[in-house]
């Protein structure tokens, strides 16, 4: 009986905890690490449960990280080394078909750029584009927004990180998680954890991280602006705009034609009418089955090995900025159309040309709201809220273009 509850200990995590307490074992962090680690997925937890931070996507991702924290566990369902290697290598198949877990399968979606991409065929699914059919103007202002990603692009590159490095950090700013991991695979697997976590962590802190910037940067009389009631648009100019931009990204940038092209067909399927129970599965069930994979496997990334390091700190500060510097870059912008239009637009909508759809464009509708109860700015917002989606993967395709 004795021996048998020894092979028991033996053949648990609580062991291995103890091992791992002081050094490390086999190439593997000291256990309090990995404790910590696991500290963060209950803080992730909490957000979401107790927060509502994003809860979909915080979630998923915070029950990866555990899962990937626990030793003898994480050995069974998740080999970061076999995506990531040295010598360049993409996927080590061998192994992965002889010891691979269910999180090795599943991270396949990511690595092979397959659930990004079905994100974005569900956004455009849920999106209405015709505030930015009605005025297309707010494409500049979704435009603007990207100077966080630059900005961050290049703090990157003067703290040391590579250029491929510093492009998916870069990302972040565009406050777009699946573009941020689409980039990442691909330019930078080994930051993946880090880098979606502040992305999404960042999505989540949108209404805290905008309304200061929005604030300090425009005057009272600006935020009280009321804007023009934007112009009825036809079904056929509907139906004719997702066509249009999925053959010019396709001409002019074919590496964000998968992101793009994906976010075209999504919208396509809302308004053309004929394709209802496509249009509800995108939005519904792909969307949600998506959602739960993509998040679980980006938490798997974050193992204590590749996650407690100085250059996670550093990305975690860069995103931030990335936010802070998208927000004001749009603000801006949206200050000199103000000003050209002789006042007609008001400066908080351009706060929204970064991608996370719709929660920008109900912060720009709430700040203006507060300072003028008979404000309505959602709709007007929601033109460059579209914008910074097709702007960052663009910008995407522009980095995966240059540095693949």
């Amino acid at each position: 009986m004795l021996e048998a509850l020894k092979g028991l200990f033996e053949s648990s995590s609580f062991e291995t905890f103890i091992n791992w307490l002081t050094v490390g074992h086999d190439g593997m962090a000291p256990g309090w690490q990995y404790l910590l680690m696991i500290g963060i997925a209950c803080l992730l937890f909490y957000l979401a449960i107790v927060k509502k931070f994003e809860p979909l996507l915080l979630l998923p991702i915070a029950f990866g990280m555990l899962l990937t924290n626990i030793p003898t566990i994480s050995d069974a369902i998740f080999h970061m080394d076999f995506f990531v290697q040295e010598d360049g290598a993409v996927i080590q198949w061998a192994e992965l078909g002889a010891h691979g877990g269910l999180l090795d399968y599943l991270y396949l979606g990511v690595k092979l750029g397959i659930f990004p991409p079905l994100i974005f065929l569900g956004v455009g699914a849920m999106t209405d584009f015709s505030p930015l059919i009605a005025n297309p103007k707010s494409l500049l202002l979704g435009a603007a927004a990207q100077f966080g990603v630059f900005t961050a692009f290049l703090g990157a590159l003067l703290l040391g990180f590579s250029v491929t490095e510093a492009a998916s950090i870069g990302i972040i700013g565009g406050a777009d998680g699946p573009t941020a991991i689409y980039v990442t695979k691909t330019l930078a697997p080994g930051l993946l954890g880090a880098i979606a976590i502040a992305a999404y962590s960042y999505m989540a802190l949108v209404p805290l991280i905008q309304p200061p910037i929005m604030k300090l940067f425009t005057t009272k009389k600006e935020r009280m602006i009321k804007m023009d009631v934007l112009r009825p648009v036809s079904k056929t100019e509907q139906i004719i705009f997702p066509i249009v931009v999925a053959i010019v990204v396709c001409c002019i940038l074919p590496s964000a034609l998968p992101l793009v092209g994906m976010l075209m067909l999504g919208n396509l399927l809302r308004v053309s009418g004929v394709t209802d129970r496509l249009s509800k599965t995108a939005q519904n069930e792909l969307m949600n089955i998506v959602t739960i994979m993509l998040g679980v496997c980006v938490g798997a990334t974050a193992d204590a090995k590749n996650f407690l390091k100085l250059e996670t700190l550093y990305i975690i500060v860069l995103g931030l900025c990335a936010f802070a510097f998208a927000t004001l870059g749009g603000v801006l912008f949206g200050k000199v159309m103000c000003l050209l239009t002789h006042g007609k637009i008001n400066p908080l909508i351009g706060s929204a040309g970064v991608s996370a759809v719709p929660m920008a464009a109900r912060v720009s509708q709430k700040v203006g709201q507060a300072e003028n109860p008979s404000n309505f700015l959602l709709m007007h917002a929601m033109g460059p809220n579209v914008a910074g989606v097709i702007g960052s993967a663009v910008a995407a395709g522009v980095f995966l273009s240059l540095f693949r």
